[in-house]
């Protein structure tokens, strides 16, 4: 089974309003690398370059049984959409706030590699203090259920 690659910090610096599934260009030492999940989502974002969507700073790790060509690690990878889907997306980022970042990047049952990206809006970083707070009186309100039905 091929692993799925997360990026967690998003969920937590970001609201999400939409998501989108797009495939991803890449050569064939990245699949092998990826396949081994030797990737890292955590800094990358999505900015378009003329009509096309590209990701820029996902970390690959090199594969290790390459052969001799060179290999840039952060190199900005094309994501392929329909048309109607990159209009849209395009007129909805000229918008203030917003911006397109990578959740997760996965492989489809066809076995092709496909990215999970989302348009967002970042989070107040008292958001961020008050979604903290909400996940950890919730986690308190579930030991102490659990407490209870052990004491019966």
């Amino acid at each position: 089974m091929t692993p799925t690659i997360v990026n967690r910090k998003a969920l937590h610096e970001y609201n999400i309003l939409e998501r989108y599934t797009a495939g991803i260009v890449l050569t064939g030492p990245e699949v092998k690398s990826l396949r081994m999940g030797a990737a890292n989502l955590q800094d990358a974002f999505c900015a378009f370059k003329g009509p096309e969507l590209y990701l820029y700073n996902m970390h690959i790790a090199p594969y290790e049984k390459r052969g001799y060509t060179p290999f840039d690690p952060r190199r900005p990878r094309k994501l392929l959409l329909h048309k109607e889907e990159l209009k849209r997306l395009q007129g909805r980022l000229s918008q203030k706030g917003l911006t397109l970042i990578p959740l997760k990047l996965f492989f489809s049952e066809r076995g092709y590699a496909k990215v999970e990206i989302a348009l967002a809006q970042g989070k107040k970083l008292y958001d961020r203090r008050h979604a903290i707070q909400e996940r950890e009186s919730r986690r308190e309100a579930e030991r102490l259920l659990k407490r209870h039905r052990f004491a019966d």
